[in-house]
């Protein structure tokens, strides 16, 4: 399925302090937009605890934590899914003549 320029959109989004333009989908642009907010919120946490530090230690930070967040994430739908094919296989059994 081949791209449609007309779904793509040219948007600005300022992450610490910094503008980034970008090209997206327009249906994508919800979720950047919320990210951005995210991270800004992130980098603030971070500015109020480590006041010596600076933005791209910041950055470096949320980037981490949001990280090891994905990684706990995908952990859990693995071990989700490895339940929830084990208790199909048994129903499954339980089913069978």
């Amino acid at each position: 399925m081949s791209e449609n320029t007309a779904d793509i959109i040219n948007i600005n989004v300022i992450i610490a302090d910094r503008p980034y333009p970008l090209k997206i989908k327009k249906s994508e642009e919800e979720d950047v937009r919320s990210a951005a907010r995210e991270i800004n919120e992130k980098v603030k946490q971070y500015q109020q605890v480590y006041a010596a530090k600076d933005k791209q230690d910041y950055l470096a930070m949320s980037a981490l934590m949001y990280a090891v967040q994905h990684i706990e994430n995908q952990k859990k739908t693995k071990d989700e899914s490895s339940h929830f094919e084990e208790e199909l296989s048994k129903l499954e059994n339980t089913l069978k003549p």
